[in-house]
């Protein structure tokens, strides 16, 4: 830095996490702010990543940089009658739980400001689900969020421009620089974003299995607890649960027809979405001193609450009531066969099929088609036969279903083998 160049000079910070001296909170706001105002360069903040990722952070450290980073743009305040909390996912196939969550603790006295991802590579985003629904509106203006939020008790959007501008930065710089994989990274990135909403709690949801980021327990379980001691050191209270991905949780994979699945949970349904939006509700409202998520779903007030969210944000009044006369299909559904039990899935192998259908993207630019996908998939255990296929593939073209059926049921091992897992592999408190 020469002496007419007043910005301070991150190469002290970035040599101490170097050689293992660690991050302090000064070290920490300074990389924020200038990955946040442009002071940092490119070749400076690719090789704090690459510092970090090789020497790694203590608590402390984590701490520092989660704070720093969600402070670097704008953080909100709220003044409601009611706790504000939220629930995030590291990302899976079928994973539609934003969905139900949402509407389901509203109804029970919290607030949900849930700001969300769109899909990239084999998992599905929560926004690009939304945007299925003729006429809803993720991009809210910072006001009409908070009207929606208010009046509704829960609203789900883009996040805006102005949060957390460092790891806009810092996640791009991660992927070119290869260090995506530093867990110490990855909790700094995830909670920036979610604390700059103004959470009084929060909980997570780590997958582990064949279609997760993080395939191990041991990388899973790590990462929970990273995430856990970082919120709370924070100031937010926080509970993360390991969960299995080995197959689907639902058994739809593609936007509209995750949509279907989600509304089918909420006016009734039964299975392993149902269970885990329930389990991570109920976490949801335990951290505030709230109760009553089964019956916010069985009575019907969960699903009135989901539709007036749509409404709220631009969607049809009636989206429950007649879901197959909004939510766009597929021309072509194709039935992939199979003969006996399912041993195991490639997960990852059936959100790849997705992809290619055109139902995820490979680049954040690309466009989503949201009539395509997976819909009934077997779990594992369940037998393939006769009038049961493995999936039934909804495409564009009668060439894409033939591509995804050959996927698909090159995803699925039939025959003999262990009983599927628990849904929750463990809890972090």
């Amino acid at each position: 830095m020469s002496p007419a160049d007043p910005r301070p000079d991150p190469r002290p910070v970035i040599a101490a996490v170097r050689d293992g001296r660690g991050l302090d909170a000064a070290g920490a706001a300074l990389i924020a702010r200038g990955l946040a105002d442009g002071s940092v360069s490119d070749a400076q903040a690719a090789a704090f990543a690459m510092a970090v990722l090789l020497r790694g952070l203590d608590e402390a450290g984590r701490v520092a940089l989660t704070r720093a980073m969600r402070d670097s743009g704008d953080v909100l305040r709220w003044d409601l009658p009611g706790p504000v909390v939220d629930k995030h996912s590291t990302g899976g196939i079928g994973d539609t739980v934003s969905l139900v969550l949402a509407p389901l603790v509203a109804c029970c006295g919290a607030y949900v400001p849930m700001i969300s991802g769109r899909g990239l590579g084999h998992t599905g985003g929560t926004l690009d689900k939304l945007e299925a629904i003729p006429g809803f509106h993720t991009a809210l203006p910072e006001a009409e969020f908070r009207r929606v939020t208010g009046q509704v008790g829960c609203a789900i959007v883009a996040a805006g421009r102005e949060l957390a501008l460092a790891d806009a930065r810092l996640y791009a710089i991660r992927d070119e620089s290869a260090t995506v994989g530093s867990i110490d990274l990855i909790t700094a990135s995830i909670l920036s974003k979610k604390l700059a909403a103004g959470l009084d709690a929060l909980v997570l949801d780590v997958k582990q299995g064949s279609g997760a980021f993080l395939r191990g327990p041991d990388a899973a379980l790590a990462l929970a607890r990273a995430l856990v001691d970082t919120a709370t050191g924070a100031g937010c209270r926080t509970r993360a649960y390991v969960t299995d991905m080995d197959q689907p949780l639902a058994r739809a994979a593609g936007n509209a027809l995750e949509l279907r699945e989600a509304i089918a949970v909420l006016t009734g349904g039964q299975g392993a979405l149902r269970d885990l939006s329930l389990a991570l509700s109920s976490a949801c409202l335990e951290l505030v001193g709230l109760t009553g998520a089964l019956q916010a779903l069985e009575s019907g007030a969960a699903a009135e609450r989901f539709a007036r969210m749509v409404a709220a944000q631009g969607g049809p009044a009636d989206l429950l009531e007649h879901p197959d006369r909004h939510l766009p299909s597929a021309p072509v559904i194709r039935a992939v066969p199979g003969h006996g039990r399912v041993a195991a899935i490639d997960t990852e192998a059936l959100g790849h099929a997705v992809v290619a259908l055109g139902g995820g993207r490979l680049h954040a630019r690309d466009r989503i088609d949201p009539r395509v996908g997976l819909a009934q998939m077997l779990r594992i255990g369940e037998e393939a036969g006769e009038g049961r296929p493995l999936a039934l593939v909804h495409a564009a073209s009668e060439a894409a279903a033939d591509a995804a059926a050959a996927t698909v049921a090159a995803a699925y091992l039939l025959g003999d083998g262990p009983e599927p897992g628990p849904l929750i592999r463990s809890e972090v408190t």
